[in-house]
């Protein structure tokens, strides 16, 4: 099965710890086919798959020999002549880790230039990404920044899905509304919706009317075993058989919207 998702939102609505979450359950009947890639830029995927801290992971940003190898520049330089097509394929078995049977693979960011710069980094993080989506046939998870920062045209119509996580409250159309739009500017065409967090059957009316012209994918109340793992420092429902319905009532309706 061959599935691309990606799930972006403010910072604070859960997007990470969901993330993990659907990755661990496609992992779970998809053994070694499933990639997380954690393009947030407060990278904190690991823990929530249960990644220890005591484990390195250097971004992929960051790995300067690689990208001078692969492109021909130094990591910083700007301008000149670079390769623009680097070799990237196999950088998703050395430099992931595996929790699981979810691959985790961290981007990192580009420290010069601003997000659009031409530079070697970028042209990595792109490539790379590329090749993620539309050549591996694999389950692609994504935990992307507020925006999709890291997708381009190139990779959009290969993009199954834009997850797009809000919690109730005034502040959710907003943000929403961003991510939707710049989806749609690189030409994303199924994008949802997932209420986190919801308390009550107001929660979800919040939003069902502030986001009305959003396709709503599910809602998932607040559990205390998220909370209570953050405060622990694992991660939560760790047995994995223990996974709430809700959650894995997302999974199913994403596998069959791919079928579909």
């Amino acid at each position: 099965m061959s599935l691309k998702i990606a799930i972006g939102g403010k910072g604070g609505v859960g997007k990470t710890t969901i993330t993990s979450l659907i990755a661990r359950c496609f992992a779970a009947e998809h053994q070694n086919k499933v990639i997380a890639i954690d393009a947030d830029p407060v990278a904190n995927l690991a823990a929530g798959l249960g990644i220890s801290e005591e484990q390195p992971i250097t971004p992929i940003s960051e790995l300067k020999d690689l990208i001078a190898e692969r492109t021909g520049a130094q990591p910083g330089t700007m301008g000149g002549f670079f390769t623009l097509n680097p070799k990237v394929d196999d950088i998703p078995e050395r430099f992931s880790l595996e929790k699981d049977g979810v691959k985790l693979l961290v981007m990192g960011t580009v420290q010069s230039g601003g997000s659009g710069c031409i530079c070697p980094e970028s042209t990595i993080l792109k490539a790379l990404m590329n090749h993620l989506v539309l050549y591996r046939d694999d389950i692609v998870i994504m935990d992307m920044e507020a925006g999709v920062e890291h997708l381009g045209r190139a990779t959009s119509s290969s993009v199954d899905a834009l997850i797009v996580v809000v919690n109730p409250g005034a502040r959710s159309r907003v943000a929403a509304e961003r991510i939707r739009k710049l989806g749609r500017d690189i030409g994303i065409k199924n994008i949802l919706v997932l209420g986190n967090r919801v308390k009550n059957e107001e929660d979800e009316q919040l939003i069902r009317e502030s986001l009305a012209d959003f396709e709503i994918i599910g809602f998932l109340p607040e559990y205390e075993e998220i909370s209570s793992a953050d405060r622990d420092g694992v991660r939560p429902f760790d047995a994995g058989e223990d996974i709430p319905e809700p959650i894995l009532d997302i999974v199913r309706k994403l596998e069959k919207m791919k079928r579909a």
